[in-house]
């Protein structure tokens, strides 16, 4: 039971989450040009009561029937839900979040009956007229019974909420709310219970306090800021300013919570924290115009209506100031050295649970997926639950480490799990969400993480496209004995003691086959490339390499470097100093041979290379 509750409330949020922007638009115009706004503009304050009656419950109504219909399912939603809405006088989000979902089932049903049945040719009767028959029904039902339903609901719960405001009770709201914020149900909180209930509110007084209970940015800052200062462990401390400042200015609170669940004493500072504020918001009627998402205290602040700026700033101080002093002795007496890396475990282990599914299935689900071709990749989609915070991090994060790695080609988006785009071919979410991203992105390939900032998947994603595009021939079977990279440090031998060119070659080849680069045929690949052109380029270098039909014997792209600093004889009357082997997939080596042609542009360049040790060599090149 429990699960089934927190699975519903999820699918509220995600059907509100992508549709946020529509609601800071009504905020902003609410706080902007009503009678009490900081504009006041009677044209302009018209717009506010149609965008809420109609506007907001058509777009939640569609994404939650195409979440369950497709696009059929989307419009089925939209015209059940307008039935709803004009079978009451109560804002329908709620309406729409039930009408929505149930009409695309229905809708979904019907075609699942139908398939296969209908004659050639009428297809598309059926298709249209099928949905306008079935969408009119589900208006009928949504003007007689849903509408009606709800509004006896809504009269309940704002009853309900007027008895704890007058009680001056509301306060203790914060006693669920920040447990359950941990247990990852911030956005169901959020966006399913209090969104509905806060524009209610917003349509009499212009705000509501509903909007400033879950996003205050200030109880998880508090604890932030506590162990950024008293922590005893160094890399808790350390991690912790960065943190910090992701939750506090970039709004993405998840971030505070394995700092928390290191410790769950801390809850009674986030609580603290929290019903602080709520006393203050009530005492002063404090409220917000429009949800602020994500929790920033810029989005924070920033639907504050007129005159109330100062103090819902404030409001997220307060906040901050009483979970930063409960949090500062509770981090310095109880927690000499906090384990992270344990806690963020733990929070995913946590987070699965609540969303009824154990970390081992989720991961071994994450691992799934089909097999793509790393070395044409051009796009990556990061997903979250709503598109938004975390995946727009994470993107963030993962680009730059691609862009790094010299990657300038692959782009990195961020979208909702439920909407992941139809050409995404690699897809990174948290392991949690796997299921979802499996059924919206069938053919892509799916990467787990369980952390946005330090995700080591990152890097291994990084290292999976070099190894792709860098070091696989793929008309051969990769080398067993491939230890990776183009250099390899041991591969740099210094006054190699070949007394020949012939010498020179052969270990130059055995070199390049034990690395598993080659086989043992590129040896006499490269003796034949000799035999037609003299590889000693001229600056005291030779680049001695395979001649082009035997590209086949090349398993991995790869170089090899020898000094001889007293110089060798490659013949021609041309004496050489830097012998650099080359086996080359495609182009993969050009990379490499432009640092060494930048690097040797000079004969004195060259000298000054030979009497490098290994590390400088390989530090010039790698």
């Amino acid at each position: 039971m429990k699960e089934r509750v927190q699975s519903f409330g999820r699918f509220l949020s995600a059907m509100v989450m992508p549709n946020i922007g529509a609601f800071i638009a009504w905020g902003l115009l609410t706080a902007l040009f009503i009678d009490t706004g900081w504009l006041p503009n009677a044209q302009l304050a018209t717009i506010v009561s149609p965008m809420l009656t109609y506007l907001l419950p058509i777009l939640i109504a569609y994404q939650g029937g195409k979440m369950v219909g497709g696009d059929r399912g989307a419009i089925a939603g939209t015209i059940a839900t307008i039935g709803t809405i004009c079978g009451t006088e109560y804002t329908m989000l709620m309406g729409a979040m039930i009408m929505g979902p149930f009409a695309g089932w229905v809708i979904k049903k019907f075609d699942q009956a139908v398939d296969g049945k209908v004659k050639p040719g009428f297809e598309m009767l059926v298709s249209n007229f099928s949905l306008g028959i079935l969408g009119l029904l589900l208006a009928i039902l949504g003007f007689y019974v849903m509408g009606p339903f709800m509004a006896g609901v809504l009269a309940v719960l704002s009853a309900g909420v007027q008895v704890l405001v007058d009680h001056g009770l509301l306060p203790l709201i914060s006693i669920f709310v920040e447990p359950a914020k941990v247990l990852f149900l911030n956005n169901a909180i959020n966006h399913g219970i209090f969104t509905p209930l806060g524009a209610e509110q917003v349509k009499t007084l212009g705000h509501s306090i509903f909007y400033m209970i879950e996003t205050n940015p200030g109880p998880g800052a508090g604890v932030l800021l506590a162990y950024w200062l008293f922590s005893k462990d160094e890399n808790t401390r350390a991690s912790a300013p960065g943190a910090l400042i992701v939750h506090f200015l970039g709004g993405i609170h998840e971030i505070s919570f394995p700092y928390i669940l290191m410790n769950p004493l801390l809850l009674l500072a986030t609580i603290g924290g929290s019903m602080a504020a709520m006393f203050f918001n009530v005492m002063f009627g404090l409220g917000l115009a429009s949800p602020a998402s994500p929790g920033s205290i810029f989005a924070y602040v920033g639907m504050a209506p007129r005159g109330m700026t100062l103090l819902v700033l404030l409001s997220a101080l307060i906040a901050t100031a009483v979970s930063f002093l409960i949090a500062s002795p509770i981090v310095r007496l109880t927690n000499p050295k906090g384990d992270l890396d344990e806690a963020e475990k733990k929070m995913q282990d946590m987070k699965a649970q609540s969303k009824g599914v154990t970390t081992a299935s989720a991961y071994a689900i994450g691992e799934a997926g089909n097999k793509i071709d790393l070395r044409t990749l051009t796009n990556i989609v990061f997903a979250c639950d709503a598109g938004m915070g975390s995946s727009a991090m994470g993107a963030t994060v993962l680009q730059k480490k691609l862009e790094a790695a010299g990657f300038d080609n692959i782009k990195v988006r961020h979208a909702s799990v439920s909407d992941i785009p139809a050409d995404a071919e690699l897809v990174v979410c948290h392991k949690d969400l796997a299921e979802r991203a499996i059924k919206s992105a069938p053919n892509a390939k799916i990467v787990t993480i369980t952390n946005f900032m330090t995700a080591p998947e990152y890097d291994q994603i990084v290292q999976d496209l070099l190894d792709a595009r860098i070091n696989t021939n793929p008309e051969v079977e990769s080398g067993t004995d491939f230890h990776g990279g183009i250099l390899l440090k041991q591969n740099i031998i210094r006054n190699h003691p070949a007394k020949t060119k012939e010498e020179a070659i052969r270990a130059m080849g055995k070199v390049l086959k034990d690395s598993g680069y080659v086989t043992e045929r590129y040896t006499d690949a490269m003796f034949e490339k000799e035999k037609v052109f003299n590889t000693a380029i001229g600056n005291s270098i030779a680049i001695p390499h395979g001649i082009e039909s035997m590209t086949g014997e090349i398993l991995n792209s790869g170089i090899a470097i020898f000094t001889y600093p007293n110089g060798l004889d490659w013949g021609d009357d041309k004496i050489v100093k830097l012998v650099i082997g080359v086996a080359s997939v495609g182009d993969d080596h050009m990379n490499a041979l432009a640092k060494i042609a930048e690097a040797c542009e000079t004969e004195e360049a060259v000298d000054r290379i030979v009497n490098m040790s290994e590390d400088e060599i390989y530090n010039l090149f790698k």
